[in-house]
């Protein structure tokens, strides 16, 4: 009976532990710092695949988005998209601005870069086009005159509902501070699915939406069969922006919550671990 009795707490023990263990968050490395063979590159009016002037490299243990392959920028915005698509997870981006940018960008595109999140597969992009259907977590650097926040929201081709009102115009700013110079900022992202998004300067949330969708403009040309306008946004690539300005990206990593979503306590849960 001694015996059984043990037998019986430890499976008891093993089985909480192995409980806690689920509950706790297992970040997935999107980046892994050595290369880049997870990730697929689609630049303007070049084929998916093709990473002209290497844009896209890594050195130095740090995804860089360069230049200096270029003579102009010429409207080459480019995305690098992670193989994996998601659904509900929280995403963690650190970045920072550098250097000047690239002759030809446009004076928007100053200090500006972003994660594109529930964004639509490269290889339904057309060559020409020019940014993915997605949701933008719009990365800004302060330019040393005016505020400017980051993690806003922009839409290229898609809508949000904010205050149960679909949300129809291309950008609106966080409530975020300016991050001027070259400092590294972290950015997080909980993505639910079709039902709501929040975008958090560390552990503020700086602006949050809901029901994200396809739909509106503000991407082109696009394929009218994959821009089908009304469409809820559930699942989808991540990708990270070149819009002409120099920016690192030391760590892009994930904490898939779909195991969790039908459970919004344990889901609650997980965020806030994988917050400390």
């Amino acid at each position: 009976m001694k015996k059984f009795i043990l037998g019986l707490l430890a499976a008891i023990l093993l089985a909480f532990g192995l409980h806690a263990k689920i509950n706790e968050p297992d970040w997935i490395e999107l980046f892994n710092g050595k290369d880049l063979k997870e990730w697929t590159v689609k630049i303007r009016t070049h084929e998916v695949g093709e990473n002209f002037g290497n844009t896209f490299r890594v050195e130095d243990g740090l995804l860089k988005v360069r230049y200096d392959g270029y003579t102009s920028f010429d409207r080459q915005y480019g995305h690098l998209f992670f193989n994996t698509p998601f659904s509900y997870y929280l995403l963690t981006v650190e970045y920072r601005f550098v250097g000047e940018q690239c002759p030809g960008g446009e004076g928007w595109a100053l200090r500006n870069s972003g994660a594109m999140l529930h964004s639509q597969d490269p290889k339904t992009m057309l060559k020409d086009q020019d940014f993915p259907i997605s949701i933008e977590a719009q990365f800004l650097g302060g330019n040393g005159t005016d505020k400017r926040s980051t993690c806003n929201l922009c839409t290229p081709g898609t809508n949000v509902v904010m205050g149960d009102t679909l949300f129809t115009p291309h950008c609106i700013n966080s409530r975020s501070e300016t991050y001027p110079g070259e400092q590294w900022v972290k950015a997080n992202f909980i993505v639910l699915g079709s039902e709501e998004v929040h975008h958090l300067v560390g552990k503020d949330t700086v602006i949050s939406y809901y029901q994200p969708q396809i739909g509106g403009g503000n991407v082109s040309p696009v394929d009218p069969s994959v821009k089908i306008d009304g469409k809820p946004l559930d699942s989808g690539y991540i990708s990270l922006q070149s819009e002409s300005h120099p920016i690192d990206f030391r760590k892009v990593a994930l904490v898939d919550l779909s195991s969790v979503k039908d459970d919004r306590k344990k889901l609650e849960e997980l965020v806030k671990k994988a917050l400390k």
